[in-house]
């Protein structure tokens, strides 16, 4: 187990501060987590009345997340690139042929 994932299990709960696994609280709902709050429609905790979040701190969090996508390299772009261009290369002439085979076959079947 690697520092980030005790790290994280720490804060969640389940290890001590040494790192050996924390007592499970008896009678805490499930997982020994505390109940959650009233949701109200659509999931949203609270309710209609529940804490709303800035735009300000919306967009600093949505910043924070897109800074932890692992975004692919310039290597890696062209390659997928060139193989969603070729496979679309193929898949444009499998149709072109097969639909040349139907029509030849339609045109001699009914060919008077």
């Amino acid at each position: 187990m690697n520092r980030e994932m005790k790290r994280r299990l720490q804060r969640q709960g389940e290890l001590g501060p040494d790192g050996a696994p924390a007592p499970k609280a008896r009678g805490a709902g499930s997982g020994g987590r505390p109940p959650r709050g009233p949701r109200g429609p659509g999931g949203t905790p609270g309710g209609p009345g529940g804490k709303r979040t800035r735009p300000t701190a919306f967009l600093r969090e949505v910043r924070g997340e897109l800074r932890k996508v692992a975004w692919p390299t310039r290597a890696e772009v062209i390659n997928y690139s060139i193989v969603v261009f070729m496979s679309l290369v193929f898949i444009i002439l499998l149709i072109f042929l097969l639909d040349t085979a139907f029509a030849k076959s339609i045109f001699y079947l009914f060919d008077t």
